[in-house]
């Protein structure tokens, strides 16, 4: 069963959600502050995190920057949760680490499906190649691990997915909109710049191996299988 934490100084709207939550079959613990989110972190680290931006004590943009620092905790899948609702805000919470973005209000069902779908993507792979290999880099799936010539190389859970698909895909185009289905999901309304800017980053932490992640013009991307 699937662990949540709700971070949210709002009573009303943390027991709505921890509520809804709860109501289909997830095991959840709602926070009014970041430090008793910090506390309970260094007891149990969630599968998942509802966070807020507006907080009493540490806004959540300064949370995520956090979470993706510390190696226990980047692969946590981050929703956003916040009644600013401009592009420039959301396209700050997905670049520093986050990997959706709700604003207020939403419905419940929303939320609900929202969840769903980050836990499946975040889900472990129960595919048969568990580890893959390109080049000098090395994916290890169960270990949710990347080396480059055995260096490991600390990625967020973005850029994690990022790479396991273009490697799982090597050798084949990816289409922008494909990538931006399977690592975003279809609620995904940031301009595709985000993408970019993750690809850029992606090639910069995998040094001399970033080479290998091809634009492909109008299309996508392509990772490579060797060096050009």
């Amino acid at each position: 069963m699937a662990l949540i934490y709700v971070v949210e100084d709002d009573k009303n709207i943390q027991e709505i959600e921890t509520f809804a939550l709860t109501n289909v079959g997830y095991r959840v613990e709602g926070f009014g502050s970041a430090g008793e989110f910090y506390d309970a972190l260094e007891k149990e680290s969630p599968d998942l995190i509802l966070l807020d931006i507006m907080l009493p004590d540490e806004d959540g943009l300064t949370i995520v920057k956090k979470l993706r620092k510390r190696q226990d905790t980047v692969l946590i899948p981050i929703i956003m949760v916040t009644a600013k609702t401009t592009e420039i805000d959301k396209v700050k919470g997905l670049d520093i680490g986050a990997d959706d973005y709700m604003t207020k209000p939403f419905g419940v069902m929303e939320l609900i499906s929202r969840v769903k779908a980050m836990l499946r993507r975040s889900a472990k792979p129960e595919d048969k190649e568990k580890v893959l290999r390109l080049g000098n880099i090395v994916l290890d799936r169960e270990k949710h691990a990347v080396y480059v010539s055995d260096i490991p190389c600390e990625l967020t859970y973005k850029e994690y997915e990022l790479l396991k698909l273009l490697m799982v895909n090597a050798g084949i185009v990816t289409p922008r909109e494909v990538i931006l289905d399977r690592i975003w999901g279809i609620d995904f309304e940031g301009e595709s710049r985000t993408l970019d800017m993750h690809i850029k980053t992606l090639r910069q932490k995998l040094k001399e191996e970033g080479c290998l992640i091809k634009t492909v013009r109008n299309v996508g991307y392509i990772m490579n299988t060797e060096k050009s």
